[in-house]
């Protein structure tokens, strides 16, 4: 799409367990993706990701709340994405700007594809956007809802929270005797896959 190998910066948090990031490593060391991955910054310090980063010799920091992360990454790197895995500051409306459509963002819902839709699930019932909620909140709101799915969306961020053009979807079932353990473990292993799917044509 862009003919040459794309750079990404990868926003973490200890929102999660790092796995997404480790999925988008292992898709450019096996060469699935054209890509190489300049920072990746996290904004907490006991985020296992940043362990992940430098295992695979990846430079990763950690920035703390004062520090302004538009200003960080456009004097010192040149990236063309920048990828949010579980990154959970506010990203500033002059950032989303400057990278209009090139930052993209994993939400624990079914973003719809405009404001008063919604996604449908596979069996026809309507799709929980999850609004605002993160990690396991998320995931126990598709059982407090009687959810017959759960899903993610892959996503442009926008100055609209938790909204902006999406660019896939995952869903899966829920079975009788999930937890949200196990239904979490189970769309974490889709939320890798489509993440590294949704970034290839852009590298």
């Amino acid at each position: 799409m862009y003919g040459r190998s794309e750079s990404f910066a990868i926003l973490i948090s200890n929102a999660g367990k790092g796995t997404n990031l480790q999925a988008i490593i292992d898709a450019i060391e096996s060469n699935i993706l054209q890509a190489t991955i300049e920072i990746v910054i996290s904004g907490s310090r006991d985020t296992y990701g940043l362990e992940r980063a430098k295992k695979h010799k990846i430079p990763a920091i950690y920035l703390d709340k004062k520090s302004n992360i538009e200003d960080f990454l456009r004097k010192q790197y040149t990236v063309d994405f920048v990828v949010l895995v579980g990154w959970k500051r506010i990203i500033p409306e002059s950032f989303i700007t400057v990278f209009q459509n090139r930052i993209l963002n994993l939400h624990p819902g079914l973003i719809p594809d405009a404001m008063n839709t919604a996604v449908h699930n596979p069996d026809g019932t309507k799709g929980l956007w999850n609004k605002g909620m993160m990690t396991d909140k998320a995931i126990q709101n598709y059982f407090d809802k009687k959810a017959t799915y759960a899903g993610s969306s892959i996503h442009f961020l926008s100055s609209e929270f938790d909204f902006g053009p999406v660019l896939a979807r995952c869903f899966e079932k829920i079975k009788k005797n999930d937890t949200v353990e196990s239904l979490y473990i189970r769309l974490k292993q889709k939320e890798n896959k489509i993440y590294v799917k949704t970034l290839i044509p852009m590298t």
